[in-house]
């Protein structure tokens, strides 16, 4: 081929750089001429990936194991169609396993002077806050037989937020608690109870709540109706220390901390209480107090989105004072933490007493299914061995129980899926006894 041939193929090739492009043009033409000059257009004709626009928009938030659909508009200002793989990449946690290839590429024609909108869905496995990574795009020219790639940075951010599986549970709470109010039925007088509403007595009420004073200004007897008092102050503490990284099932113990504190948020809310949260190992992780009742729940449920265990041992003092600074006295304290023998002995029972002084304490804590199934198996030598240690296990559990028990706490310890309506149950109930 002429040297005129080699400079009207590298003409074709416009904007970019001789000194690049002449050494394998140079092996290409000594072996097929037409077929450089082909792939030489080719290359040349694909549209330019650096002065291509990408913007974003879509969801910003979602629950963990729902969709989050971001949309990835691509303009393309060039003077050549776009034709183009795109991958859009974002954190491993951010799609289901095996789902990634799918959902993150892209193929899509951009005429020149148009835009196109591509979606991208993720389904994320972990909660917290998922960045977008870099946006690839490789560009084809019109025989497909060379490519330009480059990569684009768009950021978004998507707020992975907890579950809150245990929501089916509150219209059943609710319910209760209507009773409680007096709707549906006659509450009794407890401490923690206020005066509703007067009645006509009916056969089976206390004596004790007649109302002497009204019966004497009518013909029939007048009975009090007392509902729990309004505007209590709830504070819930989760310890986010060693013990909550501990794996129940498919998730960490935390977890299924969030998840009953988040029920009995919206409890609380509901029944008219003050709901605060703190967080605590070695330090504060997370606060939110002072909110309104209806903004309550979707405050905590931000907060708790990047809560994650600290692998470190919880300070029991600095979490007794940090609780007592936080909650005003007269306050409900629910401590979500472990069980175990060592952290509840060393820790939590030498400063309890401060907190029970100034406050009712109730403490809940998460049992481990596979321990019951352990301490039932029978039948072979490992599984009677599997079931001394589980009884051993439950044993310990039973003691440290009863030790915060004799310290006036409410205990509750339940597995994951009955944690929440168990700890929902027994804030009811003190709310009934009128201790709240």
């Amino acid at each position: 081929m002429a040297p005129t041939g080699r400079a009207a193929l590298l003409a074709a090739l416009g904007s970019l750089p001789v000194g690049i492009l002449e050494p394998s043009l140079t092996g290409l033409l000594a072996v097929n001429g037409p077929l450089a000059l082909a792939c030489a257009c080719d290359y040349a004709l694909a549209a330019p990936v650096r002065r291509l626009g990408l913007t974003r928009s879509g969801d910003t938030s979602v629950r963990l194991g729902e969709p989050a659909d971001i949309q990835l508009t691509i303009t393309n200002p060039t003077n050549r169609p776009l034709r183009a793989d795109v991958r859009d990449a974002w954190p491993p946690s951010s799609w289901q396993p095996g789902t990634e290839t799918a959902a993150a590429r892209h193929r899509l024609t951009v005429p020149s002077g148009e835009r196109r909108r591509l979606t991208t869905r993720l389904r994320p496995t972990r909660r917290g806050d998922h960045q977008a990574d870099r946006v690839t795009i490789r560009s084809y020219g019109p025989l497909g037989l060379f490519t330009r790639q480059g990569g684009h940075r768009v950021p978004w951010s998507v707020r992975v937020l907890p579950p809150f599986l245990s929501r089916r549970h509150l219209p059943s709470k609710l319910a209760r608690l209507r009773e409680l109010d007096g709707r549906t039925s006659v509450l009794l007088r407890g401490q923690g109870t206020e005066f509703d509403s007067l009645r006509e007595y009916v056969p089976g009420d206390d004596t004790r709540s007649i109302d002497w004073r009204a019966t004497a200004r009518q013909s029939s007897v007048a009975v009090r109706t007392w509902r729990p008092e309004r505007d209590r102050h709830i504070l819930i503490v989760l310890d986010s220390g060693r013990t909550s990284a501990g794996r129940v099932g498919d998730a960490p113990r935390l977890d299924a901390s969030m998840d009953a504190a988040l029920l009995l948020a919206a409890l609380a809310s509901r029944a008219g209480d003050r709901v605060a949260l703190l967080a605590y190992d070695r330090h504060v992780r997370a606060l939110v107090q002072g909110k309104a009742a209806g903004d309550v729940l979707p405050s905590l449920v931000n907060a708790l989105a990047t809560l994650e265990p600290e692998l470190v041992e919880t300070d029991a003092r600095g979490l007794t004072a940090t609780a007592l600074r936080t909650a005003p006295r007269g306050a409900l304290i629910v401590l979500l933490t472990s069980l175990e023998a060592a952290p509840v002995e060393e820790g939590l029972l030498p400063v309890l007493p401060r907190l029970t002084q100034r406050h009712t304490v109730l403490v809940a804590s998460v049992a481990d299914p596979h321990i019951a199934q352990m301490a039932a198996a029978r039948g072979t030598t490992d599984a009677v061995y599997d079931a001394a240690a589980a009884a051993q296990a439950q044993a310990e559990r039973h003691r440290t129980a009863e030790q915060l028990t004799r310290h006036g706490v409410t205990v509750v310890d339940a597995t994951p899926d009955n944690l929440a309506p168990a700890l929902a149950d027994a804030y009811l109930s003190l709310k009934a006894a009128g201790r709240l």
